[in-house]
C-alpha cells in the first residue's frame, strides 16, 4: 500500500464501477452518477468545498499513464466537476458546479493524495469490506442489492461457492490438474463469475451446487484448458478484467474446439433418448440443430407483471449495452403491464432494434443501408440459424413477423409508435415478447 499526491487530470472515473455495472466511458459513468445521486452528488461537492479536503483517499491502480478509481469515484467525479463544471450532464448542475468553485482559490483541484493499490485482487477485498452508511451523501454510500449483485458477478467475491475450488477438486479426480502449477484461483473465480459464462463453459451453479450442463468429459477438457491457460499465464487478470475481455477468451477457445456446443448438451441427449425410448428413429447430430436449441431456452411464465418476466436470461452486459441493459431493466422490474403499455411498446420497440443492431455490428453481419427492421431481423435469423443458435422450427416463425396482418409483425410495432389510434394490449405485448424473446437475447450475447 502507498499513498501519493497524485494529478487530478490522471484519474479517471471507472466506467465499470459496481453501482452501475460496466458502461461505455467515464463521460457515461459521471453522467450516470449524477442522474441517479444527483442530491448526494450536491451534497458531497458542498462538503468538499466547505471542508477544503478530502476525508478518505480515492482508491485508485496504475493504467497505462492515468491512475483508473475503484472507490472514491462520487469525489473524484465532484472535483473533476468543480474544476471544469462544463462536465457536469444539464445546465443547472452547470450553474451549481461554477458557483461553487468560485469559493476556492485557484490550484485546489490540481493534486489530490490517493492510496495506490497495483493487486488488483487486494483491491476487490477493499471494496468488499467498506461501503457502510451514507450521511445523507457525505459518506460512503451503501450500495444496494443490485451494485453487490454486480460486484459478485464481476469478481466472484463474496458468493457462497468458490468455483474454482469445485473446478480444481473435479480437475484433480480426473488427475488433468496443470503439472506443477497451481491455478489463479481469483482469477479463474472472475473469468467465470457470471452464469452466462460459465453455461458457455459447460456448467451451472444451482442451488449452490455445481452441475454439468454439457458432458462432462467434454466439460473437463474445457477446463482443464482453462486452468492450463492461467497457470502458465497465456490469460492473465487484465484479458479478462471486463465483459467484453472474458467473451473474447472464450469466443477464442469455442473458435478453436475447445468449448462443448449444443450437440453436447445434456438436455440434447435427453430428447434423443426420449425419441429413442418411443421407438423414433434417433436424428442425425446436424438435424439435432432443428430439434433442440440446447443453448438458450426461454420461460413463458403464465401470468406476469412486467413485459419481461423475472427470470435470469444470463446475459453478461459489457459496457457498450449500458443503454440496452436500462431499458432491459425497465422494462423486467419498473414499468407495469397494467399502468404503462404504451411506454413498454415504445421501448420494447427500441430495444428490438437496439438488439439487432447490436448483433450486426458484432458479427459485422452484411445490411443493406435502406432495410427496414423486418428485412434486417430476417437476415439476422438466417444467420444465427446457420451458426446453429437457433431452429428451424424459431426460424419459420421469424418468417412470419414480416406479414403486416398478423397481430405479431414488424407493423404492429410501428403502429404502437405512430398510429394514433392502435393501442398496445397487454396481451399482444407478452405474445410478442414470447415470440422475440429468444431472438432479442441471441442478440444481445454475441
Amino acid at each position: 500500500m502507498s499513498y501519493r499526491f497524485l494529478p487530478l487530470s490522471s484519474l479517471v472515473v471507472n466506467k465499470s464501477n459496481d453501482r452501475h455495472g460496466e458502461l461505455e466511458n467515464e463521460t457515461a459513468a459521471i453522467a450516470w452518477l449524477f442522474n441517479n445521486r444527483e442530491q448526494h452528488m450536491k451534497n458531497l461537492a458542498k462538503d468538499i468545498i466547505e471542508k477544503g479536503e478530502l476525508y478518505e483517499a480515492p482508491l485508485v491502480t496504475p493504467q497505462g499513464d492515468k491512475y483508473l478509481v475503484f472507490d472514491g469515484n462520487r469525489r473524484v467525479t465532484c472535483l473533476k466537476v468543480l474544476q471544469n463544471p462544463q462536465r457536469a450532464p444539464n445546465g443547472e448542475l452547470q450553474k451549481y458546479f461554477k458557483e461553487l468553485s468560485s469559493k476556492v482559490e485557484e490550484g485546489f483541484f490540481d493534486k489530490i493524495q490517493c492510496q495506490v493499490e497495483t493487486d488488483r485482487d487486494r483491491i476487490d477485498d477493499i471494496l468488499f469490506r467498506r461501503h457502510t452508511g451514507t450521511q445523507n451523501g457525505v459518506g460512503q454510500s451503501t450500495w444496494d442489492d443490485r451494485m453487490k449483485a454486480n460486484f459478485v458477478t464481476r469478481t466472484g467475491k463474496g458468493s457462497s461457492i468458490s468455483v474454482a475450488d469445485e473446478i480444481e477438486v473435479r480437475l484433480k479426480e480426473k488427475n488433468m490438474l496443470p503439472a506443477r502449477k497451481k491455478i489463479p484461483r481469483s482469477t479463474m473465480n472472475r473469468l467465470l463469475s457470471s452464469e452466462a459464462f460459465r453455461n458457455r463453459v459447460g456448467f451451472s451453479i444451482n442451488k449452490k451446487r455445481f452441475e454439468y450442463t454439457h458432458d462432462e468429459s467434454i466439460v473437463l477438457n474445457a477446463l482443464k484448458r482453462i486452468a492450463e491457460d492461467l497457470s502458465h499465464k497465456n490469460v492473465v487478470l487484465g484479458d479478462i478484467w471486463d465483459v467484453d475481455g472474458k467473451r473474447k477468451y472464450l469466443d477464442k477457445l469455442e473458435g478453436e474446439g475447445v468449448l462443448p456446443t449444443h450437440l453436447h448438451s445434456l438436455s440434447t441427449k435427453k430428447q434423443a433418448e426420449k425419441k429413442a425410448a418411443v421407438s423414433e428413429p434417433i436424428q442425425n447430430p446436424l438435424s439435432l440443430r432443428s430439434a433442440s436449441l440446447g443453448q438458450i431456452s426461454i420461460e413463458k411464465p403464465d401470468r406476469r407483471e412486467t413485459l419481461i418476466p423475472r427470470l435470469d436470461y444470463k446475459i453478461a452486459w459489457p459496457g457498450r449495452l449500458h443503454r440496452h441493459r436500462a431499458i432491459w431493466e425497465e422494462l423486467q422490474f419498473h414499468l407495469k403491464l397494467v399502468c404503462h403499455p404504451n411506454a413498454i411498446s415504445v421501448l420494447f420497440r427500441v430495444l428490438l432494434e437496439l438488439s439487432i443492431e447490436n448483433y450486426i455490428n458484432q458479427t459485422k453481419l452484411p445490411i443493406g443501408e435502406n432495410d427496414k427492421l423486418a428485412k434486417r431481423i430476417m437476415k439476422v435469423a438466417q444467420d444465427l440459424y446457420s451458426k446453429g443458435k437457433i431452429e428451424k422450427k424459431y426460424l419459420g416463425e421469424l418468417k412470419k413477423f414480416d406479414n403486416a396482418e398478423k397481430i405479431l409483425s414488424a407493423d404492429t410495432l410501428n403502429r404502437y409508435v405512430h398510429s394514433p389510434d392502435f393501442a398496445p394490449s397487454s396481451g399482444h405485448l407478452t405474445a410478442l415478447w414470447d415470440s422475440l424473446a429468444k431472438l432479442i437475447v441471441n442478440c444481445l450475447i454475441v
